[in-house]
């Protein structure tokens, strides 16, 4: 264990040419990160967890009831034991030719055996009232943590000049306010990983794993080496969007259109100018450049830029989807679903009925006007 541990913790991987452990050991005079500072993040990660659900039970609920947001969950299908069974033991999604061969058994028509299975599917989703409260906690988490970033950064000397980043690296003193930033970012994402498990599932589930993945491993990694003041310009800039996007979502849940559209394209905007321009332009600049320049690469700068570079890879995926968004929106006039809603919606021109039969009308699921996609799954920052 002890050869595991020395060959982990090798300084040539981990510190500049030169640079040792003991070099970074806090003193009187200075502060460094510690490895086993991050050992806080876990219990701090349950104590956000139990925070989200005493808000959301004694906060977001009677604001959600307020704005009249029901806990009625989507359409409930007939019962019918044969579509059942194939439901439960066989498959949730029937092919052509299963669907075919119901349709004879039952004698109903293939687009009423389609919109059973829509509706049976969405029976397993989360009522809007639960939709709103998640998005509530995390708009509150999000406006918080990007006020506090931005309030921290403006008084450092690395904002205006991304070079501070680099000057006197890697001994630059951890500050409180640096430490608990930090601390926060990483216990927030390590209750992400634990409760999305638990949480609304959604169509991108794995790339949001990955993307959760990553910010752990990049807040890890920026800490133990001291790249935080470059970190802490990754954070803030990735948590500028995530606050609009929740609370479009709110808008969508709680049948404010207009304000749910407007929301939604302050959030493309935001999103995209920070993630596809300040990001590649201003922090990957100095992360890729400027380190290069003044400090040299060394092992664990390779794999932060590897993960910082991941992390763009998956701005740009969600940009598309933004963009799919607007374009579809710009054709409908107003903000619609996509590929990754949540909740299944029966197209209007699925009106027939199986005879002698009256199954639930198709109509959207999620109880919601309009906007039931992009928003019901949008990204989370470096987040999300």
């Amino acid at each position: 264990m002890a050869g595991i541990l020395a060959w982990f913790w090798n300084e040539r991987f981990w510190l500049p040419h030169n640079v040792t452990w003991a070099d970074l050991k806090n003193t009187e005079e200075a502060t460094f990160p510690q490895a086993e500072d991050l050992y806080l993040a876990f219990p701090l990660a349950f104590c956000i967890f139990m925070v989200r659900l005493i808000f959301e039970r004694f906060v977001a609920k009677p604001c959600a009831i307020a704005l009249n947001i029901q806990a009625n969950g989507p359409q409930i299908a007939q019962p019918n034991a044969i579509l059942e069974k194939v439901f439960t033991a066989i498959t949730k999604h029937p092919d052509e030719k299963r669907l075919e061969g119901l349709s004879k058994q039952l004698d109903w028509d293939v687009r009423s055996i389609q919109r059973w299975f829509r509706q049976r599917r969405n029976q397993e989703k989360p009522s809007t009232l639960k939709r709103f409260c998640e998005s509530m906690w995390r708009f509150s988490f999000y406006l918080y943590v990007f006020t506090y970033g931005v309030r921290f950064l403006k008084k450092t000397p690395w904002l205006w000049n991304t070079r501070h980043c680099w000057y006197n690296y890697p001994y630059q003193p951890l500050t409180p306010d640096l430490h608990y930033y930090y601390i926060l970012e990483l216990s927030f994402y390590w209750s992400l990983m634990f409760s999305q498990f638990t949480d609304i599932k959604r169509k991108d589930f794995g790339v949001m794993f990955l993307h959760h993945v990553v910010s752990i491993l990049l807040i890890t990694f920026s800490y133990v080496n001291n790249m935080a003041r470059v970190g802490t310009l990754v954070l803030c800039l990735h948590d500028s969007a995530d606050a609009l996007l929740e609370a479009a979502k709110m808008a969508n849940y709680a049948k404010f259109q207009k304000l749910c559209d407007l929301l939604f394209v302050m959030f493309a905007m935001v999103f995209i100018t920070t993630r596809l321009g300040i990001f590649p332009l201003w922090v990957l600049n100095t992360t890729l450049f400027e380190s290069w320049e003044i400090v040299g690469p060394y092992p664990s700068w390779w794999v932060f830029n590897l993960l910082l570079l991941l992390i763009q890879g998956l701005n740009c995926f969600w940009s598309y989807l933004i963009v799919k968004i607007a374009c579809k929106a710009i054709s409908k006039g107003k903000v619609s679903k996509d590929d990754r809603s949540d909740i299944e919606s029966s197209s209007d021109e699925e009106d027939s009925e199986p005879p002698g039969k009256s199954p639930h009308t198709a109509t959207t699921t999620n109880g919601t006007s309009g906007t039931n996609g992009y928003l019901l799954s949008g990204p989370c920052s470096m987040d999300d």
